[in-house]
Parts: C-alpha cells; structure tokens; sequence
C-alpha cells in the first residue's frame, strides 16, 4: 500500500512537474510534431490509463528513457545503484558500530574524561549540516595532509553486473571521507539512544539483583542491560539507514561520488522527470525493506513478541 501510493506521487511528478514535449522537441516545434509526440508517450490518455500503465511498467522495472540522453532510466540507475548501495552500507556499518559501542562507554564510565570528551565532539555531528562536514573533512585530509582523495570513487572492479571498489586500494580510500560525512550524523542519534537507553536499564530492579547476586560489570552490562535496549536502538537505527540512503544525495553531490543521489541532482536540473520518478521509487522500496526487516528483528530479539503472535493466532 505505501508503495503505491509512492508510485502515486512519482507519477503525479512524471505527468506534471515540466514539460516533456517541451524538453524533447524544443519551443520551434510544430503543432502537428508535439501531437504525434505527447501520441507517442501516451500523454493524451485519460490520466487513470496513464497511472495504471506506470505502476505496471514499473513493477517491470521500465521506467521510460531519460529525457537528457535517452538511455533507460532502468540502466542508468542500475550502473549507478552499486556506488550508492556500498556508500551506504559503509556509512551505516560505520555509525551503528561506533554509535553503540561509544553508547555503551559513556553510559558505563559517566563522568570521566573520555566520556565528557566524546559527548562533547558528538554535537558536531548533530549541529554541523552535512555539506559542511564534508566539505571540513576534504580541507583537513585531502587538502592540507594530502592523505585521502576528494572526490571520485577511485579505481574499481567489475563483477559481472556490480562494479565495487571494496577490491582495491583507492576504492577503499575514497570510502572513507562520504562514509564518515554520511554517517557521523546517524552515528550520533544511535550513540545518544544508546547511551540513554542503558542509563534507564541499568536503574531497573532486575540489574540491582544481579549485582547484589555478586555477577561480573560484564555480565552485568553486556547479558542483562544490552538486551533490554536493543529494540528502541534497532527501530532508531532502521529509521536511520532508510535516511542514509535517501540523504546521500548531498554527500554525493559534495564528493562527486557517480551514485544514484548525483544521478538525481543532475535529473533535478535537466528536468529529467523519469530519473526523479524513479529515484523516489526506489527511496520508497528501501524504506519499506527496511522497515519489514526491523519488524522481523523485532520477533528475532524479543522472544515476548513471538509469544504473544503465537498466543494471538490461537
């Protein structure tokens, strides 16, 4: 149901943001030019045929050519999905990792240096919008220590239909500036849920029994506490990843990284309306992905959930 009615605003964009006979053939067009044209792209259908044959060329995965080089919009994403994909699984494998583990610290040793100390430098990553971090980050690394490249994806291999730079020395490099640009953000609302969380559980009455039960600070914090907050951090951190992807088109746009997100920019300015339709496509389908794999996570984590399913079938 949320996908069609994504499908429904992509659509409504395709048919009425712009032109598309104007962008094809130009204003010195004929009249009998721009009707054998708005004939062909089938643009003097009612608009219920129209939206019917959108939704059915797109569970097909046809989303029309691009007006600006005429190539299938299904290609062009399909050659730029891989640079996104591995940008995003990067940057979010970055900001959980650390997020929960700089959590879990500051929650443990309150009070101390390190703990002040990261506190403190997480409100860059809330205050500092993402163009500036990293555009800061490509002065200091790239700029006056010359140690990561700028912008690019660098060298790359081809897999068959995916291309990766996870395989070589400068695809790696040049994961690291966008990774950490995009995800220091997320990196800092999962570190400050974290943290907040395990404040909370380590006051309940379950955690005052296994310390006076004389159990280790490790099982203490990692078997009892860690548990108890892992449902809150999965659904912030679900609700993150889908913005990692969504929000890449600013990091992309800052790195010049040839992903998805720069495919979108440039389609904003040509007007390149089946590029726009498609990306909010495809934004909705991961949102929806991620969001049925956090649920599943749910029943996975909490055997309470599956209980209760369970008693709520019979």
């Amino acid at each position: 149901m949320v996908l069609l009615f994504v499908a429904f605003i992509s659509f409504l964009i395709f048919r009425f943001v712009g032109n598309p006979v104007e962008s094809l053939l130009g204003q010195e067009a004929t009249v009998a030019q721009r009707a054998a044209l708005e004939e062909a792209l089938g643009l003097n259908e009612p608009i219920y045929v129209q939206y019917a044959k959108f939704v059915w060329r797109a569970l097909q995965f046809d989303f029309g050519n691009s007006y600006r080089g005429a190539l299938p919009v299904a290609e062009l994403i399909a050659t730029r999905l891989p640079a996104t994909l591995e940008l995003a699984l990067t940057s979010a494998t970055f900001a959980v990792i650390f997020g929960v583990i700089t959590g879990i610290y500051t929650a443990i040793h309150r009070g101390s240096f390190l703990t002040n100390l990261i506190l403190s430098t997480s409100l860059i990553g809330v205050s500092l919008p993402t163009f500036l971090i990293g555009v800061l980050l490509i002065w200091l690394f790239s700029v006056e220590l010359n140690w990561l490249p700028s912008f690019g994806r660098g060298d790359v291999v081809d897999l068959g239909w995916w291309s990766t730079g996870f395989l070589t020395l400068s695809g790696l490099k040049s994961l690291i500036l966008p990774s950490i640009t995009l995800g220091l953000y997320q990196m800092t609302l999962i570190m400050r849920l974290t943290r907040a969380e395990m404040l909370e559980v380590l006051q309940q009455d379950f955690i005052r029994l296994a310390k006076s039960l004389g159990q280790s600070n490790r099982q203490i914090y990692f078997f009892h506490a860690l548990p108890n907050i892992l449902i809150p951090v999965i659904t912030i951190t679900g609700l993150q990843l889908g913005s990692v992807i969504a929000f890449a088109i600013i990091t992309e746009t800052v790195f010049q990284w040839p992903g998805v997100g720069l495919l979108f920019i440039n389609a904003v300015y040509f007007v390149d309306i089946p590029v726009m339709s498609a990306y909010l496509l495809l934004v909705g389908f991961a949102f929806v992905v991620i969001n049925l794999v956090v649920d599943l996570l749910y029943l996975l984590i909490d055997p309470r959930l599956r209980d209760s399913q369970m008693r709520g079938e019979n």
